[in-house]
């Protein structure tokens, strides 16, 4: 089946969605979880340009050998190159309307006004380009160790740079920035196929290399964050342009072919396939080829939801991923929060390495020591962090001392109920009690009056005035939200979740409010808070488990409808096809899970809770290297309840699907009609 479906998955692939809007997607070659991501960068800088390139802008700074993907604060976009057919370092030029293309491990396109085609591949460590000039013309190569991709303009750039030929083909480079990290390094070795005739450069931010009168170059581009050392190593591991892209083309077709699936329509089909490749860009390589594996650009706030679950089904480096995380703690005694590149960015609340870590271990991910993972998360509470220094003395966080004082608490108690599963797995009875106390601090912010988790001061009452809707993106009670999101943040507990608002048919009333309340937002609301149902925000990720919580409340047909909702309305095959920042493949891993029919609402527990799927039939190629089978029988736009399930021809009367069903392998089958029904 993979050999025979390789051309189609890649062609599937449409690498620009998400590249509009807020989506602030990768465009351009790599391979799975490479460290070089290379591909155009537009002149334009911030917020919506966080990957260096937006579909609606046409301009062209060059391309760059390093890129996040989907993240909303910007960082890399390394090592700027723009060839040209004069040696002028102003020049201007511009994406050709339509010329642009894109694939896994392949981007082209034509620039104006001067007409050079530029194709792109790349290995993990290299990139390789190809760069055809206009008969007749001069060929140049502009390098600018300047730019990068910003959108924190409170911060220098760039810091320092080199610039040293060390032959009449190669080339050696160094910058640092001090952008989302502080004083980043990363070093970069070129080698030309022909010589280079004249060299302009200051030597430290610039050069302009000219080549004479030719109609082809072609350029080996290596790179490396650990130091000079690795560059011809990581050089090596790739071959002449054709041999890299056919490698880069047979490891994407290899990796997106984990999940084989057969959508209920063909803009399915491509949604589906795109939103796997995208949960592919990150984590990325951080070491060089020389060295073990490990692995950088975590956004844990966002991937510990629904990324990391996935890949601990289908990602033989799921072990990989753990113990980079497990190495930076014990090189520096911390947990990490958000890592990039030999740093940690402190972006976004709670302590997810936490829950990630815990995820595999739990799971029994090849690689990862339960006590290892264990011994380094019972030091959470000791980490420097929002308020950790006074969770334990209040008991809770008072609001007029720690800032998102609601967010932190809820998003502590996970990981607090985190290390208490793998306490009690391992018989830590004095750590397992100890979270267990914590992990429920969340209740102390439940208001019955109103019904929401609110913030409470550190004498103990209730912060008023009191706006559910209402939202600010840096001084708050909530991050990149409010109240109405917020409240159903308790995935690890829903059953005493519904005891706090009375019972399941009150929380189900409440669920029912939120996605019926209006959607306004006050003036200096979170621009993250997109994608709205009501007051359900999709485009950012405190919402993904919420449509998922009817079905354990006893109302799947509630989850079917909402769930075809949102896939219908904040996924499609265009540029703007996704509702907000995709943040390391968190929404498109939503998309995958939700396709399949089930979602991790408490990705620690193993869980997978029944939706409505898009599919007729899938196959997970689990990492085990057992196939889980799907088979969805009479599913439609209008089918979208289900009536029955069966695993290896038994009716499952159960809500859920568990990991361990999945990677045992076996057959699922699922039957779908148009009128609602508890099939558990």
């Amino acid at each position: 089946m993979k050999i025979i479906l390789v051309a189609a998955l890649i062609a599937l692939v449409n690498p620009f969605i998400g590249s509009g809007g807020h989506g602030h997607v990768f465009v351009g070659a790599d391979v799975p979880h490479g460290m070089v991501h290379a591909g155009p960068m537009n002149t334009t800088q911030g917020w919506d340009w966080c990957s260096g390139y937006n579909a609606g802008d046409s301009t062209l700074a060059g391309y760059a050998q390093t890129r996040l993907g989907g993240t909303g604060i910007a960082d890399y976009g390394d090592f700027v190159i723009l060839p040209q057919t004069s040696r002028d370092t102003c020049s201007l030029e511009y994406i050709s309307a339509g010329s642009m293309t894109a694939r896994p491990g392949y981007c082209e396109l034509v620039q104006s006004p001067s007409g050079i085609r530029t194709r792109i591949t790349a290995s993990a460590r290299t990139a390789e380009y190809v760069f055809e000039y206009p008969k007749g013309s001069e060929a140049f190569l502009k390098i600018d160790l300047t730019r990068g991709a910003k959108s924190l303009m409170f911060r220098k750039g760039f810091k320092q740079g080199s610039f040293e030929q060390l032959s009449e083909m190669s080339f050696r480079l160094y910058r640092k920035t001090d952008l989302w990290t502080f004083n980043r390094e990363i070093w970069g070795l070129m080698k030309f196929s022909r010589p280079v005739l004249s060299v302009e450069t200051d030597g430290e931010t610039y050069a302009v290399l000219g080549f004479g009168k030719i109609r082809k170059l072609d350029l080996s581009f290596a790179i490396s964050q650990q130091g000079a050392g690795g560059l011809e190593g990581n050089l090596a591991e790739a071959g002449n342009f054709k041999q890299t892209l056919k490698s880069a083309e047979s490891w994407w077709a290899e990796e997106l072919s984990s999940i084989v699936f057969n959508g209920i329509s063909p803009e399915v089909d491509t949604i589906f396939q795109t939103a796997l490749y995208h949960t592919m860009v990150s984590p990325q390589l951080y070491s060089d080829a020389s060295q073990p594996d490990e692995y950088t650009v975590f956004s844990l706030w966002d991937t510990y939801r629904a990324v990391h679950p996935l890949f601990n089904i289908t990602d033989w480096r799921a072990g990989a991923y753990v113990n980079s995380l497990l190495d930076i703690y014990d090189r520096t005694g911390l947990l990490p929060v958000w890592p990039l590149a030999g740093e940690d960015t402190y972006c976004m609340v709670g302590v997810h390495s936490i829950t990630v870590m815990v995820d595999a271990a739990l799971k029994g991910i090849e690689g990862v020591d339960p006590q290892r993972v264990l011994d380094a998360c019972k030091k959470m509470t000791e980490q420097p962090v929002y308020g950790m220094g006074l969770w334990d003395s209040y008991g809770y966080l008072p609001a007029d001392k720690v800032n998102y004082s609601v967010s932190v608490e809820l998003e502590y108690c996970i990981n607090a109920q985190a290390i208490a599963s793998l306490a009690f797995e391992l018989g830590d009875w004095d750590a397992a009690y100890d979270y267990t106390r914590r992990a429920s601090r969340y209740a102390r912010h439940f208001d019955p009056e109103t019904g929401f988790m609110r913030a409470v001061l550190s004498d103990g009452s209730f912060r008023v005035p009191f706006d559910p809707s209402f939202s600010l993106h840096d001084e708050a009670d909530y991050v990149e939200g409010n109240a109405w999101q917020y409240t159903f943040l308790v995935p690890q507990d829903v059953d005493a979740l519904a005891e706090l608002f009375g019972g399941p048919q009150a929380l189900e009333s409440k669920l029912d409010d939120l996605f019926s309340a209006s959607s306004a937002l006050n003036e200096g609301a979170s621009a993250d808070i997109t994608g709205m149902v009501g007051q359900y925000a999709h485009g950012n990720e405190p919402s993904h488990h919420i449509a998922y919580l009817y079905t354990l409340l006893g109302k799947p047909h509630k989850t079917a409808r909402m769930v075809r909702r949102l896939c219908g309305e904040f996924y499609s095959t265009s540029a703007y096809g996704l509702a907000g920042n995709e943040d390391c493949g968190q929404m498109s891993a939503w998309y995958v899970f939700s396709a399949l029919g089930f979602y991790p609402v408490n990705p620690v527990s193993g869980e997978f809770v029944f939706g409505s799927p898009l599919c007729h039939d899938a196959v997970i190629h689990t990492s085990a290297g057992k196939d889980f089978l799907i088979h969805v029988r009479n599913n439609s736009k209008d089918n979208i309840y289900i009536q029955r399930i069966t695993l290896n021809g038994e009716e499952l009367r159960e809500r859920s699907i568990y990991h361990d069903q999945i990677m045992e392998g076996g057959d699922l089958v699922i039957e779908m009609g148009p009128y609602p029904q508890i099939w558990y």
